[in-house]
């Protein structure tokens, strides 16, 4: 093996495992839910009605405010939690910002 292909293997060993760490540093660690919210949806055996027809585009709204750093950075009055739907084909859950 050639000393070119040894550096450029070398390269590529290292800018992988930079990668690697950069994505853990930047996920950073994870808040485990405070609370969690359990939602059982039926089993969806009645029939379905005729959907309705679509109604008109809203006024545009103002733009709001910048929001906090963070996926797990909840807004005062609400907590960091599970939801899990128990549906009829199995259990999905999702974390997000509930209120208290």
């Amino acid at each position: 093996m050639g000393r070119n292909t040894l550096i450029a293997l070398s390269s590529l060993a290292l800018a992988g495992g930079s990668g690697f760490f950069a994505s853990q540093a930047i996920s950073g660690a994870t808040q485990a839910p405070t609370k969690t919210v359990t939602l059982d949806v039926g089993s969806g055996t009645g029939a379905t009605g005729p959907q309705g027809p679509a109604g008109p585009p809203g006024p545009r709204g103002a733009t709001g405010p910048a929001g906090s750093p963070g996926a797990e950075s909840c807004p005062s009055g609400y907590a960091f939690g599970a939801v899990v739907f128990n549906t009829p084909g199995g259990h999905t859950t999702i974390a997000t910002c509930i209120a208290d």
